[in-house]
């Protein structure tokens, strides 16, 4: 199922990592529930877990300095 099956019209593709399953979709496929994203590559879309950690990590860090 594509963005356009869900009545998204969008020039850009876009992918999602959904977490329930551990695949990527292209387009929003799933609930929103259960997915990430969205991302500009399907490599960047399946590093998803890994990206949201690493921001996690690094607001984290922002507001330790802060305090």
């Amino acid at each position: 199922m594509s963005k356009r099956d869900w009545g998204i019209d969008d020039p850009q593709e876009t992918y999602w990592y959904n977490t329930r399953t551990g695949e990527v979709e292209d387009g929003p496929q799933s609930l929103s529930v259960d997915r990430i994203g969205p991302f500009a590559t399907r490599e960047e879309a399946a590093r998803g877990p890994e990206i949201v950690a690493e921001r996690a990590r690094k607001w984290a860090e922002e507001d330790a300095q802060d305090d």
